[in-house]
């Protein structure tokens, strides 16, 4: 099926990838508190997403990210618009176990997380992939920690705060102070999770460097 190892890799990590993004997106609607602090729920499937990425950034260069991004956004769009189909097609009365209005509590996302989100997870990605190969074409193959962590604290910066303000702030669901502290707080907390994972980030690297050694 696959005519080489690397082949095999980026349809992995592409499969990955956008997963974790979809379910993100699907799942963003819902804000959480830890403590005093509020985030969108989205960001629990991230830490996955930045793996991926940055291991498809180091194999497959800027182009099959940026390609692999544009993709994922359609099929982001692609998603929201089946969600949208099936509420409204009515539920079976008295057999289905869940009911047309939980499954619209549930998946009845407003058009203003639909399109924050899409608008944001793109603005992000093409960022992050920019910038991380610009301090690649700077550092060479060294300093791999430089490129990760760095593309990641600004790209996300733009990410937390567009799906925020699109989907929240705008609409009038939240007040400009709950938006810049949430925004603020999934930003603190996409960061910390950054710089703990990139120990993995250079092992999931070796891992597929020794796994194309032989490739032909």
């Amino acid at each position: 099926m696959f005519k080489t190892k690397k082949e095999l890799v980026f349809v992995v990590l592409a499969g990955i990838f956008i997963t974790n993004a979809v379910v993100a997106e699907l799942i963003g609607g819902k804000l959480i508190q830890i403590g005093p602090f509020v985030m969108s729920m989205g960001i629990v499937p991230w830490p996955i997403v930045f793996l991926s990425t940055d291991l498809i950034n180091e194999y497959f260069g800027e182009k099959g990210v940026k390609k692999l991004s544009i993709i994922t956004a359609f099929l982001i769009a692609y998603s929201f618009l089946i969600l949208l189909i099936a509420i409204y097609i009515p539920a079976a009365k008295g057999i289905s176990p869940v009911s047309d209005s939980q499954f619209l509590a549930v998946f009845g996302q407003s058009m203003w997380i639909i399109v924050g989100s899409i608008i944001a997870f793109l603005t992000s990605q093409l960022i992050d992939v920019s910038i991380f190969h610009f301090f690649k074409n700077k550092t060479g193959d060294r300093k791999m920690w430089l490129r990760s962590t760095g593309s990641t604290v600004i790209s996300q910066l733009f990410d937390s705060f567009i799906v925020l303000g699109i989907a929240f702030y705008l609409p009038g669901k939240i007040s400009f102070t709950t938006f810049i502290t949430s925004a603020l707080t999934g930003y603190v907390f996409k960061l910390v999770l950054a710089i703990v994972l990139t120990p993995l980030i250079y092992l999931g690297h070796d891992l597929i460097k020794k796994y194309l050694a032989n490739d032909n």
